[in-house]
C-alpha cells in the first residue's frame, strides 16, 4: 500500500494518489476508497484495478486538514493502508481509520 501526494502551487489542494497492492487486496474484484471526503459513499469511490492485480485511484484534497479513510473489497473486507500518516478509533468498533494529512 501506498499513498502519494502531490501538492499542487497554483490552489490549496493535494492530488493524492492512493495505491492497493495485489498482495494487500487479497484476490479482491471490487474495491473502493471510503472516507471523510467521500461521506464514505462506496458508490463514489471505485478504484481502477491495474493488470497485475493492484487497485490505485487518485483523489483531490483541500490541504491543511487530516482525511480519515479505509479500503472496502469485494463489498465485504475492510482495510487499512499501512502507509497511512497515522490511525484513529472508528467511534464504532475496536477498528481504527487510516488518516492522510495533507
Amino acid at each position: 500500500m501506498s499513498l502519494t501526494k502531490k501538492f499542487l502551487k497554483s490552489k490549496p489542494v493535494c492530488k493524492v494518489t492512493f495505491r492497493l497492492e495485489s498482495e494487500s487486496a487479497k484476490a479482491a474484484k471490487k474495491a473502493v476508497l471510503v472516507g471523510d471526503f467521500n461521506k464514505w459513499n462506496p458508490k463514489k469511490a471505485s478504484m481502477k484495478k491495474l493488470k497485475n492485480g493492484t487497485f490505485t485511484t487518485t483523489v483531490d484534497l483541500e490541504t491543511g486538514k487530516a482525511y480519515e479513510f479505509r479500503y472496502c473489497l469485494d463489498g465485504t473486507t475492510w482495510e487499512n493502508d499501512d502507509a497511512a500518516d497515522k490511525y484513529v478509533p472508528t467511534g464504532v468498533s475496536l477498528e481504527e481509520n487510516s488518516v492522510v494529512v495533507v
